[in-house]
């Protein structure tokens, strides 16, 4: 997606060589004009699988989760990583571990919004470990629902997290891959040829 890597080349800026803060257009400020490419990338590469739920994590997948719900015409649900006094019961609960963050969150998600004959299509903004996706494909999977593939925006392909989650039986669609951040500067899987 090359509107995409042309943003992370002028924005991104790279904090070690684990990390790219994209905060100017994807996970504080968001960049909607992007957002929406993004959303109708994803619709695109998993249009025919009969998706009917959108799943993605509180904050940073919201947006790109909701343009491809909106391009897609089905519901888009988030995982809370706070606890509400209004979402108590029937909950569905997982612990995921934040790569970037350095913690770990209890994830819920309403058992109301997700039924067995669900399709869902999980989307998040980036991938390193699969820590995130993982946890909400548990999720769908504990009220017997469908993973039908994972998006990701940004995929840190030098971390085992797409990996992990394509021999665990997932689709993984990723519209950026790093291979990777070494020296401050940010490096695509196709400029190093790997596959």
């Amino acid at each position: 997606m090359k509107l995409l890597k042309d943003k992370v080349m002028a924005e991104g800026i790279v904090l070690g060589e684990n990390v790219l803060k994209v905060d100017s257009f994807l996970n504080h400020q968001m960049d909607p004009v992007l957002m929406r490419e993004v959303g109708s990338e994803f619709a695109r590469r998993f249009a025919g699988e009969g998706i009917t739920k959108v799943l993605t994590i509180e904050s940073s997948g919201i947006a790109p989760a909701i343009m491809t719900s909106l391009e897609l015409g089905v519901p888009m649900i988030f995982a809370r990583k706070h606890k509400s006094l209004t979402l108590k019961d029937d909950i569905l609960v997982e612990k995921v571990y934040s790569f970037t963050k350095r913690e770990s969150n209890e994830i819920t998600v309403s058992r109301k919004f997700l039924h067995p004959e669900d399709r869902v299509l999980i989307i998040d903004d980036f991938l390193a470990n699969g820590e995130a996706a993982f946890g909400l494909a548990r999720i769908v999977e504990q009220v017997g629902a469908s993973v039908v593939g994972v998006g990701i925006v940004i995929e840190k392909s030098f971390q085992p997290g797409a990996r992990l989650l394509e021999e665990a039986g997932y689709r993984v669609e990723s519209l950026v891959r790093i291979a990777s951040l070494e020296n401050g500067t940010v490096a695509f899987v196709e400029d190093v040829h790997e596959v």
